[in-house]
Formats: structure tokens, sequence, C-alpha cells
């Protein structure tokens, strides 16, 4: 049986793998801050573990938590985007606090808490953002949404090397995804999104290792 990891999982594109992982019959682990999101978790069959990666207390128990674990597919997404700027608007610092410890801090913390729990030749994948790129970047708005996904693609390509050989690491864009952060009138929904990424994760090769690729599969410039 394939094991699934989903840390940030209480709602939009995490809850979406929770569903369609639980729908094939993985065994799937999860993860949420909160009680109902936990309850969320466990009503899908999913292990439901209490985690707020942007908590160093919390995070530093996820592989206590996961010991004895080998997880085949691990995808972190805790994520969030804080203030929807325009221009150059410079963040209030507790807004930037905010984004960066969970979005690059955050994963910092799991992806070592992780990395003892991957089963030989898994995938890992963080859920990324087109935003995060600078060669395809054409607006400013967002800026500090765009700052933390661009350090977080550094902190995944800096996992694939020291992982290479063990897992096949990959950062994705999702898409504008209609969930609570995408807004209603994003371009794809959450289940195309996330299906999306399930064939693309399933048909990774080592060469693949240290991607950034849309949530179809096609590469994306860092």
């Amino acid at each position: 049986m394939n094991q699934v990891l989903i840390v940030g999982a209480s709602r939009g594109i995490g809850l979406e793998f929770v569903r369609q992982y639980r729908a094939d019959a993985c065994a799937v682990t999860a993860t949420a801050r909160a009680a109902a999101g936990l309850e969320r978790l466990q009503a899908l069959g999913a292990t439901a573990l209490r985690l707020d990666v942007a908590d160093a207390a919390s995070a530093a128990g996820l592989a206590a938590a996961l010991a004895g674990a080998r997880f085949d597919t691990v995808v972190v997404n805790a994520g969030v985007y804080g203030p929807r700027s325009k221009g150059l608007e410079p963040p209030a610092e507790p807004d930037f606090d905010q984004v960066m410890h969970t979005n690059v801090l955050g994963a910092m913390r799991v992806l070592p808490q992780v990395a003892g729990a991957l089963a030989p030749g898994a995938r890992l994948a963080v859920i990324s953002s087109r935003m995060g790129s600078m060669g395809l970047r054409t607006s400013p708005s967002g800026w500090l949404y765009r700052a933390s996904k661009a350090a977080l693609n550094s902190v995944l390509k800096d996992t694939s090397l020291v992982l290479s050989g063990r897992a096949v690491c990959v950062a994705f864009h999702p898409g504008w995804v209609r969930t609570d952060m995408g807004g209603t009138g994003a371009d794809i929904d959450v289940s195309t999104s996330v299906g999306d990424m399930r064939r693309t994760l399933a048909g990774l090769a080592p060469a693949d290792n240290g991607a950034y690729l849309n949530h179809d599969g096609q590469p994306l410039a860092w």
C-alpha cells in the first residue's frame, strides 16, 4: 500500500491531496494546526497529526511522530499568502514574520524531520508557485508572497542535493486554483490541480530531481 504524507492538509490543496489519495486506498498521514482540520482529516480516514510549521516546538516533534514510517510520497503544502500588495509596499513586520516563518522557515524545519521517514525512491514535493519565478515574473503584486516562494524554491533545490539518490524532489506550481487563497475567479478547480500533480509525481524519474514544475509536469524557469 502506498504510504503518503501531506503536511498542511486542513483545507484547499492539501485536503484534496488527502481526499484523492484516500480514494485510491493509500495510507495517508496528514497534518493540521487546529481541531477542525484534524477532524476533517480523520473523517477521510487519514492518520491526523497536529502540527504548526511556524512553531519551533511543534515542528521539532514531527520526526518522533513519524517514527517507523516509510513514506513513498511526501507533499509539503503548508503556506500563507500575506498582504495583497500591488507595488513596493513595505510589509508590516508581523506580516513578514508570518509569511516567511510559514512558507520558508516552516519547510526548513519540516524537511529534515521528514528525511528519515522516506522510503527508497520516494517522491517529495513542496507546493511553491509560479509567482516565485524570477524568469517568468511580469508583476510585482504580492511581493512578499513572491519572495517567500522564491526562497522556498531555493530550499527545495538544496533538499534535492542532500536527498539525491534517495528521493526525487520537486517544487510545484499548482496553478491558480479556486481555493480560499486563490479565490473564486481562479483558473482551475482544486481537483484538477491535485490530480495533475499526483500524475506528475507518479511519473517522476531520477533525472527530475530538483526540478521546478507546473502542475501538469511542464518545466518552469527559475
